[in-house]
């Protein structure tokens, strides 16, 4: 009899199969634009000798797709140089914030210093600050840290202040701002994939989840009180830039649901537009770039292979089914832009 799947171990399971899908993404929304060129430094040319798929002339159609894949040259470019500013722009951001917080490493004496005790989480990786615009958040990319607001102490049970550590602990070892930067740089690269980004949000979604089921050492109800205890802290204003924060509003029923044993339906934000978007953009240019690897009739000449028909470029459209009719007989004997044998 096959073992029932909890929610933790389903919401894992999900956890690696987006990884997989942000790869599979990845992968092949690059590759088109640069792999032809790694094949064609020996001299090799993939695809030389065919001229014809069919009545479909490949020749035409490379000098048909050969702007398009130029165009996705720029855009890889663009969307480079747009994540570097983004993710500039954040670090900056985050810097600012955290530079104008008063802030302190806990005491083995006081409260949070006997709950880094208990829950195993390293005193010099925390700080305590006062007035916090999120009540706990963990950030930094080597050297994560956790921050906590000063008014926890008195604003939580101690058991609640312990879940609330525990879960941003599991952040620290994890890495997840370190993670959750790299997705988003990501899909800040391949910004003309909107579900490359839809997966990273969701990736972060399950970054929380995952450090609930961590969190939760036997005491789920300890952290669904203190989620609940936080959900109204500072009028709903965010944690900073490239943090991860415990309050995260639009995951808050999901989170207390699981808690408190239900098994709640995965919520994505994947949708279908937007891997419709993606099955479109990702067709365009591993078409381009496939044709791209399709030589030229100067470029088979110059390597050696045969050549079978060639086109002027700027009637290429008129040239795509040199062979007749794409339903008709096909008979390479008759295409009218054969180049003659000498």
């Amino acid at each position: 009899m096959a073992r029932e799947r909890t929610p933790a171990i389903r919401e894992l399971a999900r956890h690696r199969v987006t990884l997989v899908a942000i790869g599979l993404l990845l992968i092949l929304g690059t590759s088109p634009v640069y792999a032809h060129h790694i094949f064609s430094l020996g001299g090799a040319q993939l695809l030389a000798g065919m001229d014809h798929i069919g009545t479909l002339c490949l020749t035409a159609l490379h000098l048909l797709l050969q702007p398009v894949h130029s165009i996705f040259h720029v855009v890889l470019l663009a969307g480079v140089a747009y994540a570097v500013w983004d993710r500039a722009r954040a670090w900056r951001a985050l810097r600012r914030t955290l530079s104008m917080l008063e802030q302190r490493i806990p005491d083995v004496s006081d409260v949070f210093g006997r709950a880094c005790a208990t829950v195993g989480v390293d005193p010099s990786r925390v700080r305590i600050v006062r007035g916090l615009p999120n009540p706990a958040f963990t950030v930094g990319l080597l050297r994560p840290r956790v921050y906590l607001a000063a008014e926890l102490a008195t604003g939580l049970a101690r058991d609640e202040l312990l879940a609330v550590l525990a879960h941003e602990g599991v952040h620290v070892r994890r890495r997840d701002p370190l993670r959750l930067f790299l997705l988003r740089l990501l899909a800040c690269t391949l910004f003309w994939i909107p579900a490359l980004r839809r997966l990273a949000e969701d990736m972060s979604d399950e970054a929380e989840l995952l450090a609930d089921d961590v969190a939760v050492r036997g005491e789920p109800l300890a952290l669904a009180s203190a989620i609940l205890a936080l959900a109204n802290w500072s009028a709903h204003r965010n944690a900073p830039p490239l943090a991860v924060g415990f309050r995260q509003d639009a995951l808050l029923e999901r989170r207390i649901r699981r808690l408190v044993g239900e098994d709640v339906p995965a919520r994505r934000h994947v949708t279908r537009r937007s891997l419709l978007s993606a099955g479109l953009a990702l067709s365009l240019v591993w078409s381009s770039g496939v044709l791209m690897a399709h030589p030229l009739p100067n470029e088979v000449h110059r390597s050696g292979h045969e050549v079978h028909c060639e086109h002027d470029g700027a009637f290429a459209l008129a040239h795509l089914f040199c062979l007749g009719s794409p339903f008709g007989q096909v008979r390479h004997e008759d295409c009218p832009h054969r180049v003659p044998d000498l």
